[in-house]
Protein backbone atom coordinates (compact mmCIF):
# COMPACT_ATOMS: atom_id res chain seq x y z
CA UNK A 1 0.00 0.00 0.00
CA UNK A 2 1.49 3.77 -0.70
CA UNK A 3 2.23 5.69 1.80
CA UNK A 4 -0.52 8.17 0.50
CA UNK A 5 -3.25 5.21 0.54
CA UNK A 6 -2.28 4.49 3.68
CA UNK A 7 -2.49 7.63 5.07
CA UNK A 8 -6.27 8.28 3.49
CA UNK A 9 -7.15 5.31 4.71
CA UNK A 10 -6.36 6.02 8.28
CA UNK A 11 -7.48 9.34 8.30
CA UNK A 12 -10.79 8.10 6.73
CA UNK A 13 -10.92 5.68 9.67
CA UNK A 14 -9.99 8.17 12.33
CA UNK A 15 -12.85 10.80 11.29
CA UNK A 16 -15.22 7.82 10.97
CA UNK A 17 -14.69 6.21 14.30
CA UNK A 18 -14.96 9.78 15.73
CA UNK A 19 -18.34 10.27 13.87
CA UNK A 20 -19.90 6.47 14.95
CA UNK A 21 -19.14 7.42 18.22
CA UNK A 22 -21.47 10.60 18.32
CA UNK A 23 -25.13 9.53 18.57
CA UNK A 24 -26.91 10.14 15.16
CA UNK A 25 -30.70 9.62 16.47
CA UNK A 26 -31.38 10.38 20.24
CA UNK A 27 -31.91 13.79 21.13
CA UNK A 28 -33.48 14.78 24.86
CA UNK A 29 -36.42 16.91 24.28
CA UNK A 30 -36.27 19.97 26.54
CA UNK A 31 -39.66 19.49 28.21
CA UNK A 32 -39.66 15.55 28.71
CA UNK A 33 -36.49 13.43 30.42
CA UNK A 34 -36.59 10.76 27.70
CA UNK A 35 -34.88 10.16 24.67
CA UNK A 36 -36.78 10.93 21.41
CA UNK A 37 -35.99 9.52 17.85
CA UNK A 38 -35.64 11.39 15.10
CA UNK A 39 -34.27 10.28 11.34
CA UNK A 40 -31.37 9.56 10.50
CA UNK A 41 -30.27 12.15 7.34
CA UNK A 42 -29.20 9.96 3.82
CA UNK A 43 -26.06 12.98 3.99
CA UNK A 44 -25.03 10.49 7.62
CA UNK A 45 -25.37 7.24 6.24
CA UNK A 46 -23.91 8.04 3.09
CA UNK A 47 -20.88 8.59 5.43
CA UNK A 48 -21.44 5.56 7.40
CA UNK A 49 -21.37 3.47 4.49
CA UNK A 50 -17.99 5.21 3.24
CA UNK A 51 -16.37 4.99 6.15
CA UNK A 52 -18.01 1.04 7.07
CA UNK A 53 -16.55 0.27 3.29
CA UNK A 54 -12.94 1.47 3.67
CA UNK A 55 -13.11 -0.19 7.29
CA UNK A 56 -13.68 -3.18 5.52
CA UNK A 57 -10.98 -5.55 4.78
CA UNK A 58 -13.22 -7.64 2.25
CA UNK A 59 -13.30 -4.49 -0.05
CA UNK A 60 -11.49 -1.95 -1.40
CA UNK A 61 -13.89 1.02 -0.40
CA UNK A 62 -12.18 3.63 -3.15
CA UNK A 63 -13.75 1.62 -6.12
CA UNK A 64 -17.35 1.85 -4.94
CA UNK A 65 -19.90 5.20 -4.93
CA UNK A 66 -22.21 5.39 -2.55
CA UNK A 67 -25.25 7.79 -3.06
CA UNK A 68 -28.18 7.66 -0.25
CA UNK A 69 -31.74 8.13 -0.84
CA UNK A 70 -34.49 8.18 1.44
CA UNK A 71 -32.67 5.86 3.10
CA UNK A 72 -31.84 3.35 0.18
CA UNK A 73 -28.55 3.01 -0.18
CA UNK A 74 -26.81 2.99 -3.61
CA UNK A 75 -23.78 1.23 -4.67
CA UNK A 76 -21.88 2.13 -7.73
CA UNK A 77 -18.75 0.72 -9.64
CA UNK A 78 -16.22 -1.51 -10.49
CA UNK A 79 -14.91 -4.08 -7.96
CA UNK A 80 -12.89 -7.25 -8.32
CA UNK A 81 -14.94 -9.97 -7.83
CA UNK A 82 -17.90 -11.31 -6.56
CA UNK A 83 -17.03 -11.96 -2.86
CA UNK A 84 -16.29 -7.85 -2.85
CA UNK A 85 -19.49 -7.35 -4.86
CA UNK A 86 -21.61 -9.42 -1.98
CA UNK A 87 -19.33 -8.31 0.95
CA UNK A 88 -19.95 -4.33 0.28
CA UNK A 89 -24.01 -4.79 0.10
CA UNK A 90 -23.70 -6.61 3.73
CA UNK A 91 -21.45 -4.04 5.18
CA UNK A 92 -24.07 -1.42 3.49
CA UNK A 93 -26.94 -3.14 5.69
CA UNK A 94 -25.33 -3.31 8.39
CA UNK A 95 -25.51 -0.14 8.80
CA UNK A 96 -28.30 1.11 11.05
CA UNK A 97 -30.88 3.27 9.59
CA UNK A 98 -30.34 1.93 5.92
CA UNK A 99 -33.91 0.82 4.68
CA UNK A 100 -32.42 -1.32 1.53
CA UNK A 101 -29.58 -1.13 -0.38
CA UNK A 102 -29.27 -1.36 -4.25
CA UNK A 103 -26.35 -3.01 -5.38
CA UNK A 104 -25.20 -2.08 -8.69
CA UNK A 105 -21.47 -3.02 -8.44
CA UNK A 106 -20.06 -4.29 -11.17
CA UNK A 107 -17.56 -7.19 -11.07
CA UNK A 108 -14.42 -5.82 -13.50
CA UNK A 109 -11.23 -7.76 -13.17
CA UNK A 110 -8.40 -5.34 -12.62
CA UNK A 111 -7.05 -6.07 -16.20
CA UNK A 112 -9.85 -4.96 -17.89
CA UNK A 113 -10.56 -1.69 -15.84
CA UNK A 114 -9.13 0.54 -17.45
CA UNK A 115 -10.67 0.15 -20.64
CA UNK A 116 -14.02 -0.22 -19.50
CA UNK A 117 -13.68 3.17 -17.48
CA UNK A 118 -12.76 4.73 -20.49
CA UNK A 119 -15.27 3.15 -22.96
CA UNK A 120 -17.92 4.44 -19.94
CA UNK A 121 -16.25 7.98 -19.50
CA UNK A 122 -17.06 8.69 -23.37
CA UNK A 123 -20.25 7.21 -23.00
CA UNK A 124 -21.51 9.38 -20.32
CA UNK A 125 -19.96 12.06 -22.14
CA UNK A 126 -21.99 11.51 -25.31
CA UNK A 127 -25.20 11.10 -23.02
CA UNK A 128 -24.48 14.12 -21.89
CA UNK A 129 -24.16 16.03 -25.26
CA UNK A 130 -27.76 13.86 -26.59
CA UNK A 131 -29.41 15.66 -23.62
CA UNK A 132 -28.15 19.22 -23.31
CA UNK A 133 -29.48 18.65 -27.39
CA UNK A 134 -32.99 18.72 -26.28
CA UNK A 135 -34.42 22.05 -24.79
CA UNK A 136 -36.75 19.66 -22.87
CA UNK A 137 -33.81 17.72 -21.15
CA UNK A 138 -31.59 19.75 -21.02
CA UNK A 139 -33.74 22.10 -18.36
CA UNK A 140 -34.15 18.90 -16.31
CA UNK A 141 -31.42 17.93 -13.47
CA UNK A 142 -30.61 14.68 -14.55
CA UNK A 143 -27.38 13.46 -13.55
CA UNK A 144 -25.67 10.81 -15.80
CA UNK A 145 -23.86 8.15 -14.72
CA UNK A 146 -22.15 4.77 -16.58
CA UNK A 147 -20.93 1.43 -15.25
CA UNK A 148 -19.97 -0.93 -17.23
CA UNK A 149 -22.07 -0.07 -20.32
CA UNK A 150 -25.09 0.59 -17.54
CA UNK A 151 -26.63 4.00 -17.70
CA UNK A 152 -27.72 5.23 -14.46
CA UNK A 153 -29.87 8.73 -14.60
CA UNK A 154 -30.74 10.19 -11.27
CA UNK A 155 -32.46 12.98 -10.31
CA UNK A 156 -35.85 15.26 -11.31
CA UNK A 157 -37.95 15.85 -14.16
CA UNK A 158 -40.81 17.73 -14.43
CA UNK A 159 -43.00 14.76 -15.65
CA UNK A 160 -43.42 11.15 -16.53
CA UNK A 161 -42.56 11.90 -20.27
CA UNK A 162 -39.55 13.74 -20.04
CA UNK A 163 -38.36 11.11 -17.63
CA UNK A 164 -39.17 8.40 -20.60
CA UNK A 165 -37.78 10.91 -23.11
CA UNK A 166 -34.61 10.56 -21.34
CA UNK A 167 -34.25 7.33 -21.15
CA UNK A 168 -34.87 7.26 -24.84
CA UNK A 169 -32.11 9.53 -25.33
CA UNK A 170 -29.66 7.46 -23.56
CA UNK A 171 -30.64 4.05 -24.97
CA UNK A 172 -30.10 5.49 -28.44
CA UNK A 173 -26.45 6.36 -27.97
CA UNK A 174 -24.23 3.53 -29.63
CA UNK A 175 -22.66 1.09 -26.45
CA UNK A 176 -25.37 1.54 -24.30
CA UNK A 177 -26.27 -2.21 -22.41
CA UNK A 178 -29.25 -0.68 -20.68
CA UNK A 179 -30.87 2.07 -18.68
CA UNK A 180 -31.67 2.14 -15.27
CA UNK A 181 -34.02 5.20 -15.08
CA UNK A 182 -34.01 6.22 -11.13
CA UNK A 183 -35.09 9.82 -12.35
CA UNK A 184 -37.53 11.00 -10.10
CA UNK A 185 -41.33 13.22 -11.18
CA UNK A 186 -41.31 16.74 -9.71
CA UNK A 187 -44.41 17.25 -7.54
CA UNK A 188 -46.39 20.03 -8.90
CA UNK A 189 -48.61 22.11 -6.66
Amino acid sequence: MKTRDAIMLSLALLIGGAVMCVPATVTMAADVATPTKEPVTDSWLTSKAKIALFADARVKGRQINVETKNGVVMLRGKVDTDEAKSAAEETAKGIDGVKSVKNELQVVPPTKRKAIEEKDDAITDHVKREIAKDSRLNKSKIDIKTNAGVVSLTGEVPDLTTSAKASWTAWKVSGVKSVKNDLTVMNKK
